[in-house]
């Protein structure tokens, strides 16, 4: 008998332990994914505002915020204006009907020999990178 009440004591003790490890307020509409971006966050990319420097005079200016961007790229034609957005740590735009993206980089993934020993820069492509010191 003294057997018995141990086994349903310990079944007891059981069920209580797995219900205290529940938390029955929580809603499923209340979770967010790790990946999800919280709409009142400004996306990672307004950190990139202002100008960035390239060789020969050209240079990448960002301008606007919360994940809209005009974006100006001086080269060695002149500087031209395109609008882009945020796409995740990138930003994304219409290039002469390509479509292109800003992404964060060193001097060396810029692939531009002028900005080697750079740390914080944005690449758009191979040799078109622009950096600040």
């Amino acid at each position: 008998m003294r057997r018995r009440y141990e086994s349903l004591a310990a079944s007891f003790m059981f069920t209580l332990f797995l219900g205290g490890c529940t938390d029955r307020d929580v809603r499923s509409d209340s979770i967010k994914p790790a990946n999800s971006t919280d709409p009142g966050a400004d996306p990672v990319t307004d950190q990139w505002l202002g100008q960035w420097t390239g060789p020969e005079g050209t240079f990448l200016r960002l301008e606007g915020g919360q994940g809209k961007y005009q974006i100006t790229i001086q080269d060695l034609d002149g500087p031209r204006t395109y609008q882009g957005a945020a796409a995740g740590p990138q930003i994304q735009f219409d290039r002469n009907g390509e479509k292109e993206s800003i992404r964060a980089t060193n001097g060396v993934e810029t692939g531009m020999k002028w900005l080697r020993d750079k740390s914080n820069c944005l690449t758009i492509g191979p040799g078109e990178g622009y950096c600040r010191d």
